[in-house]
């Protein structure tokens, strides 16, 4: 009997393209490191060197794309989803008043394409440069049998600092401080399963021109998820606190950062719903109630304040909308606009 020789490759696994692809990754952050870096790509660990900080309190934060990966993958377009992803992770720990040190990815699928994973590194190192944050370190990993076809997987790790002082914990607020929130850039990274439920996933829908929205379906869905850093690292000593609003909308977010014994007072039209949302809405017959629960309905971030800076932080952060303030009792509180 002929003996049958089995090789990697054979099995799915191409160590070549796993080669490359590494070089590549590391074309696009070595543009992202500072002094701090010690070491990066290609090693079998990322080395940084903490200073500046007197009593430093390190902060960490993991999070993926989602399947907002998949409405990518069917147009081909992935420069953009890596943004979303560093931007959803600096959100995170600016929640707690840190500035992003380093970043650390992981990327799996059913079959390495270097091609597709430069875009990817594209997006993640673009990102991570405006947020002053190193791209020190990560994973590729090609899993035939695990993925396939175009799938793939998105995830990231983040460290960042802050000095124990200045730590944002909510602890400060009390009843009467007013609500501020930002706008989002849209859909962010949530709520893309009902998204592509209410949609469907053809490609010729999605790369369709929408008169309601100025822009194909697809774009719109792939607007990169904004980060908050820059806008709101001035203003950070005036801010009780800050809720990243993801999965769980403004029900699910803005009651983590509040003490016990209080809730919020929120005023439904005092902030503009865009229109992605209420396409959403109006296409998936999605109830009022479940919309708020999944998406963030234009409103990325929270912050809460004393009420004395206000209307300074109104006047200077760019589309901010003051939506209801904080009271006694638990949850949220609905009073729709008259």
């Amino acid at each position: 009997m002929k003996r049958v020789e089995h090789t990697y490759r054979a099995a799915g696994v191409n160590l070549e393209a796993a080669e490359q692809v590494v070089k590549l990754i590391g074309q696009q952050a070595h543009s992202t490191f500072r002094p701090e870096v010690l070491s990066g790509i290609g090693q079998f660990a990322g080395l940084f060197k903490l200073s500046g900080y007197r009593q430093p309190v390190l902060v960490s934060s993991a999070d993926g794309v989602g399947t907002k990966l998949r409405i990518a993958a069917i147009l081909g377009k992935y420069d953009t989803v890596g943004i979303d992803l560093v931007n959803h992770c600096v959100n995170d720990i600016l929640t707690c008043g840190a500035q992003p040190l380093f970043f650390l990815d992981y990327i799996a699928m059913g079959k390495l394409n270097p091609q597709r994973v430069e875009k990817l590194a594209v997006g993640l190192a673009a990102a991570c440069r405006e947020a002053g944050c190193a791209l020190i370190g990560g994973e590729t990993a090609e899993m035939p049998g695990i993925y396939s076809g175009e799938d793939f997987d998105l995830v990231g790790f983040i460290v960042g600092a802050v000095e124990s002082d200045k730590l944002i914990t909510g602890e400060g607020i009390r009843k009467g401080d007013p609500i501020i929130g930002l706008p989002s850039s849209g859909l962010h990274t949530n709520g893309y399963s009902l998204v592509r439920r209410v949609f469907g996933e053809e490609k010729t829908k999605l790369e369709a021109y929408s008169p309601e929205l100025g822009r194909t379906l697809g774009e719109e869905l792939l607007e990169p998820h904004r980060c908050y850093l820059n806008l709101l690292k001035p203003h950070l000593d005036r801010i009780k606190g800050l809720a990243h609003i993801t999965g769980g909308g403004l029900p699910g977010n803005l009651p983590r950062i509040l003490p016990q014994g209080l809730g919020v007072w929120l005023k439904r039209g005092s902030w503009e719903i865009p229109t992605i949302f209420q396409l959403i809405q109006k296409w998936g017959g999605v109830p009022e109630e479940e919309m708020f629960r999944v998406f963030n309905m234009g409103l990325g971030m929270i912050l809460i304040c004393s009420p004395e800076h206000c209307e300074d932080l109104l006047r200077i952060l760019p589309g901010a909308r003051l939506i209801g303030e904080v009271v006694k009792g638990e949850g949220i509180i609905w009073e729709h606009a008259g």
